[in-house]
């Protein structure tokens, strides 16, 4: 009797603890994003899978090197069903860290080398358009530019003003400049 009821009560707490796991996944379809459609910084978006890196160039034609380095990462099973599929499913997450960087004489020449973040570029897949009312959300992305010194506020306003002028180029890609991820190819 002593057996069964041990049993009863861990399969209680187990059927709890999954339970609770994925509710909040039948209410949203990202952790990522609120009812009111707010993006948020995924904590744990440097375990995901790398996509690749961008270097921005230096403004300034003597200065040499990078002011800035781009990181791409993504959930593993966005690449996987991309892969698959050559689009990206809905709720996929894309996470660009803004990096600062430093340029400096090395005995192997001019290197660049990131310094401190400067901010997150966060892009959600909406393949529903669940976010109709907000101009954070449109084009089948939810869009957010999260600056790194006030990380609980979307620095975005419009997203048709302040990203897609430079997504532009990428307009027949989903808005997303696929050339920068080879883990995107199959």
């Amino acid at each position: 009797m002593k057996i069964c009821f041990g049993l009863t009560a861990i399969a209680v707490v187990l059927g709890t603890l999954w339970f609770d796991r994925t509710a909040p996944a039948a209410e949203s379809f990202s952790p990522y994003v609120d009812s009111k459609g707010n993006i948020s910084i995924p904590k744990d978006f440097r375990s995901w899978r790398f996509l690749g890196t961008w270097g921005v160039a230096a403004d300034e034609d003597d200065q040499v090197g990078s002011k800035g380095f781009h990181n791409v990462y993504t959930q593993p099973e966005t690449i996987s069903a991309y892969r698959a599929t050559g689009k990206f499913p809905d709720g996929a997450v894309l996470v660009k860290e803004l990096l600062k960087a430093k340029t400096d004489s090395m005995t192997t020449g001019e290197i660049s080398y990131a310094t401190e973040t400067e901010g997150w570029f966060i892009m959600v897949k909406d393949a529903k358009g669940r976010f109709k009312d907000s101009d954070l959300w449109g084009d089948g992305w939810g869009w957010a530019l999260i600056n790194a010194d006030d990380p609980n506020t979307i620095a975005t306003e419009d997203y048709k003003a302040e990203c897609l002028p430079c997504h532009q180029p990428a307009k027949k890609d989903d808005w997303v400049y696929l050339r920068g991820y080879p883990e995107l190819k199959k």
